[in-house]
């Protein structure tokens, strides 16, 4: 039988961790929560509806399902972009953001255009429902932009005067993925990642491969003060690949896993739970054992049983013997 880690008890526990008042613990289950990855989808919807879990648990829910972009989770996010809690509404809006570019996203665009556009609502929900619409073309917001420009609210004017961000390149986000795929990153690593998690899956597998070939080189140019934010847009273009069941990046996930130092961002422990596979367990166990912060080591269990599941692999198989001989035991399940 193979070996398997988690149950719905396990889901549920991490997700009541949502509740505890330490931002440590909210942090880890997050993180961890993300790794299971769709498994956990459920759970964190059921989380995000009942008002009685409390904005902070809430909240922490809604960033769990933004880092993870399954589709199941956005009905959820458009009524919670109308909850009473700004906090609750604009972590709701940031995950409807996902959804902009994809098959529904019509109803987010109009959901986040009528979040924009109610004077009633608090201003940092409305201003984070401007930004996020302001990413798609000009020509597809310019009526909201229109009305937007006899707003009072000073903050929501400085938005308006600046344009949308889409003015300068009038392209769908697959378009911008391709160009800088072929012509070379832009300016900043933010921008980047959020088009691979928003439109990652709609690019073609060799765009994101090539994509993740030219942010290695651009990291090797960069001190480590300077690399983070790009190595996680790395960890993005790997999840967009492991969403679609795609190896092509293994090699560079294993050979990340090798050479860190320091924990890699959670994008990559995710990529590996959904993608991973046995010729990725022994750097998944060499980095467990070596490691010393708790969290990364955590997660690197959870990535090794997540993989060792999925395909069903069994302590008879090589790899396992091979790991149990040169460590004395496998990762703790």
């Amino acid at each position: 039988m193979p070996i398997r880690k988690s149950s719905a008890a396990f889901i549920e526990a991490l997700a009541a961790d949502l509740t505890s008042e330490s931002a440590v613990t909210r942090e880890v289950a997050i993180a961890r929560l993300t790794v299971i990855g769709p498994r956990a989808v459920e759970s964190l919807v059921g989380m995000v509806g009942r008002s009685e879990n409390g904005p902070t648990a809430r909240l922490s829910a809604l960033r769990a399902l933004e880092a993870l972009g399954d589709a199941r989770a956005l009905d959820a996010a458009l009524s919670a972009t109308l909850d009473t809690d700004a906090g609750v509404a604009a972590g709701a809006v940031a995950l409807a953001r996902v959804f902009l570019t994809g098959r529904r996203g019509p109803d987010v665009l109009d959901r986040l255009t009528a979040v924009a556009l109610d004077r009633a609502r608090p201003e940092s929900v409305r201003l984070a429902a401007i930004t996020a619409v302001g990413d798609l073309k000009p020509s597809t917001v310019k009526p909201l932009w229109n009305t937007l420009a006899q707003d009072p609210s000073p903050a929501i004017q400085k938005i308006v005067d600046s344009g949308p961000r889409g003015a300068a390149a009038d392209v769908s986000a697959a378009d911008e993925l391709n160009a800088a795929a072929q012509n070379g990153l832009p300016n900043e690593p933010e921008p980047l990642r959020r088009l691979l998690v928003s439109a990652g899956t709609d690019t073609p597998l060799a765009t994101i491969h090539r994509i993740i070939e030219r942010l290695r080189e651009r990291e090797a140019s960069l001190s480590p003060a300077l690399r983070s934010e790009w190595t996680r847009a790395r960890g993005a273009a790997h999840v967009a690949l492991a969403k679609r069941a795609s190896r092509l990046g293994l090699y560079d996930l294993r050979e990340a896993l090798e050479a860190a130092h320091a924990p890699l961002p959670v994008e990559f422990l995710t990529a590996l739970s959904m993608a991973g596979d046995a010729s990725c367990l022994e750097a998944i166990a060499a980095a467990y054992e070596r490691g010393t912060d708790e969290w990364w080591r955590q997660h690197l269990r959870d990535a090794f049983w997540a993989s060792v599941a999925r395909e069903g692999i069994t302590r008879r198989h090589a790899v396992m013997k091979k790991i149990e001989k040169r460590w004395g035991a496998l990762p703790p399940n």
